[in-house]
Order: C-alpha cells, then sequence, then structure tokens
C-alpha cells in the first residue's frame, strides 16, 4: 500500500461509536440530509428499515426516500405505509429513456430528494440499525473537507463471520491495487452504505449497473482527492447471500465499470469492444445448460448536466 495510503487510512478512518446521535444533531445545523433506499423486491425488510430511520433519526434525517425499481412485490406500499417517500424509479425524469441496475435509482434519487448531504443504503438490510446510517454522515457533518463517506463492515456467511464479500475480495480489490492504488485503503469497496455531499454528487456519472460504487469511488477520487474521502467501521452487516451465478453478473459489470474508467483515464489502450454478453453453465439432467445474458451497464451524466 502507498505510504500516503496507509497515512489516510489511519486519519480518516472511524467508527460508528464516534458519531452518536446528540453530537450529529449538534453538529448539523442548517445542513440539511437525505436518506435514499434503492428498493427492488425487498418486502421483507424495507419496512424495518424505515421505521428505524424515521424512529431514531428524526432529529437528523430531512426526508427519506425509497427509490422503487421496478418491485414485483408490495415493496412500494410497505416502505410508504412504513413512512418513506416512494418514487417509481421509471417515473423520474421521464423524458429519459429508463435504464436498468441500481445505479440507475440512485443517480435519479438526486432529482426527487434535496438534501445538502445525500446518504443511501441498501434495502435488504436484515437487523438494520441506525448507526449504519449515523457513522456514514459523521465525517461529513463534522468536517466540511470531506465530501464522501464510505461505510465497511464484516458481512456474515453461512456461520463464517466474515465469509461474504466474495466479489469484493475476487474482482473488486485486484482491480483498485492493479489501477487505482490510491482506493486501496477502503475495506469495503462495494459497500451500499455510504453518504455524499450533493455538490459532489451531482458533479460526477453514474454508473447504472452493479458498477455503480466502484464507478463512484473513482470518479470522485479524480473531483476531490483522497483527502476527501473518509471511511467509517460499521461493525457487521447482514443480507440475504447471491448465488455464484448471480455474483458473476455482478462482476461482469463490476470489470466493464472499471473498463470504461481505464480508458476515460488513458490507463491503457483498448484494441476492442468489450461483449456484454455473459454465458454460464447450470447443471441439468442433459448434462449443462448454456445461460447467456446482457450484462451490459449504461452511464448517466452528471446531474448537473441534466435539465427536468
Amino acid at each position: 500500500m502507498l505510504p500516503h495510503v496507509r497515512g489516510w487510512l489511519r486519519r480518516r478512518t472511524s467508527s460508528a461509536e464516534d458519531w452518536p446521535l446528540r453530537d450529529l444533531v449538534a453538529a448539523k445545523g442548517g445542513t440539511t440530509v437525505s436518506v435514499v433506499l434503492p428498493a427492488r423486491d425487498e418486502r421483507e425488510t424495507v419496512g424495518e428499515i424505515v421505521g428505524v430511520i424515521r424512529r431514531e433519526l428524526a432529529p437528523l434525517v430531512d426526508e427519506l426516500v425509497v427509490i422503487d425499481s421496478r418491485s414485483a412485490d408490495d415493496t412500494a406500499l410497505i416502505a410508504s405505509r412504513a413512512g418513506a417517500r416512494v418514487h417509481a424509479q421509471d417515473e423520474i425524469l421521464p423524458h429519459l429513456r429508463p435504464l436498468d441496475g441500481k445505479g440507475e435509482a440512485l443517480w435519479k434519487s438526486l432529482a426527487v430528494t434535496s438534501g445538502d448531504v445525500v446518504v443511501f443504503a441498501d434495502a435488504d438490510i436484515r437487523n438494520f440499525r441506525a448507526s449504519l446510517i449515523l457513522g456514514v454522515l459523521g465525517p461529513l457533518l463534522a468536517d466540511p473537507t470531506v465530501v464522501y463517506a464510505k461505510g465497511c463492515y464484516d458481512r456474515p456467511l453461512h456461520g463464517d463471520p466474515t465469509g461474504g464479500g466474495r466479489v469484493t475480495e475476487l474482482v473488486a480489490r485486484p482491480l483498485i491495487n492493479l489501477h487505482w492504488p490510491e482506493l486501496a485503503g477502503f475495506v469495503q469497496p462495494l459497500a451500499g452504505e455510504y453518504a455524499g455531499r450533493r455538490s459532489a454528487l451531482e458533479r460526477v456519472p453514474f454508473v447504472t449497473g452493479y458498477g455503480v460504487e466502484l464507478g463512484l469511488l473513482i470518479d470522485l477520487l479524480e473531483l476531490a482527492g483522497l483527502d476527501g474521502f473518509a471511511q467509517v467501521d460499521l461493525g457487521s452487516r447482514e443480507h440475504a447471500p447471491q448465488s455464484t451465478e448471480a455474483l458473476g453478473g455482478m462482476a461482469a459489470q463490476i470489470m466493464l465499470a472499471a473498463w470504461s474508467r481505464l480508458d476515460r483515464q488513458g490507463k491503457m489502450r483498448a484494441l476492442h469492444t468489450p461483449s456484454p454478453r455473459l454465458a454460464q453453465f447450470r447443471r441439468c439432467d442433459a448434462g449443462h445448460e448454456l445461460l447467456t445474458r446482457d450484462v451490459g451497464i449504461g452511464e448517466r451524466p452528471p446531474m448537473l448536466t441534466v435539465h427536468p
């Protein structure tokens, strides 16, 4: 790890316990805070998450928004009944052609929220705790030089307290260390819990698929530099694990996001266009069934450049 990244890691990493609600309410002043939950078929968890935020963080959170990403279940109804303002992803900026993926929901949330600081959190977290929001808000409310704060945590899987995060360890971390070593200090670069100043988030593009977190790290590093980042240990985070097959699609989108940034930053000489098709195999009675799907990603421009 680069020496100055080691220094950043010591200087800019804190714990959720360092940011109690009382202190953050005092530090908040006139800063407004929006919390955004992108959700697709998360009826089992979204209501509890919204309820915890409304009950425990009311003095801190000015607006709580759920972006419903084409749920086939009653995620939107449950979120609304729990007290969130709900927007259907495809109804935001309807003059634009709809795109797919988590990044699309996050990007569109900037058009329907107004907070000076925007907190993003996944809607599939089990046993949700208010400290997941407090932690990533803390550095931004306490230090005006911080523009982006990323959560990190242990990810339990099948009884192993740190068994999750397979895509991080097998794909994202090697890519970061190879090409963006200034980001090597992030424990969970793909974490879904993070917060940023609107003034920064609206000035960078958003990848529309699962590469959105990696894309934001790389683009905000260019915009604000490493000292504009902070990292907060949130303890442990549990959610429903994805199949290896599904993780393969996520990994492909992260690799495509990295490719686009390498190309844009002149870090490689592209001699071909990467294929957006992913072929995978599943065991069946006849041997192996071929599954082919589109893992291509889109990209939305900085929100500041978009007119309603």
